[in-house]
């Protein structure tokens, strides 16, 4: 059991890409399937599936294939986590900024779900900003 599974998660997300692995398995929970389903949306990874083990346990893990450009350069080529189990970050939606001049995606916790810094401008929420990527 890990303390922080979103960043166990962009852990061995930049850690394979970086070892131009082909594909990374990680641990199941909806939060992180959500957060995959965005990175997937804007082109950072190529897909993911999620696998049941049968057993006793009926464990659940994704299987997440990675992205790389012609010359097997990572598509990621970083993961910021912001907030965190010991401090917790929220943004109102007048805090929403683009990040890195709009060059890195923001992903945040609302309450109407996961959703991205720009998906959360314009539904005119804020939340809890989990990470930015780009």
């Amino acid at each position: 059991m890990y303390s922080d599974p979103i960043s166990e998660m962009t852990t061995k997300l930049y850690n394979a890409q970086q070892a131009r692995k082909p594909d990374v398995t990680i641990n199941y929970s909806n939060l992180k399937e959500n957060v995959l389903k965005i990175l997937k949306d804007k082109g950072f990874i190529n897909d993911y599936s999620i696998e049941v083990h049968s057993g006793s346990s009926q464990l659940k893990q994704i299987h997440v294939s990675l992205k790389y450009t012609s010359d097997r350069t990572p598509v990621i080529q970083g993961i910021k986590r912001v907030s965190k189990p010991s401090k917790r970050v929220y943004q109102s939606v007048e805090d929403i900024r683009p990040i890195m001049n709009g060059f890195a995606v923001g992903i945040l916790s609302t309450s109407k779900g996961i959703m991205t810094d720009k998906e959360a401008k314009k539904e005119n929420i804020g939340g809890e900003f989990l990470l930015y990527i780009w």
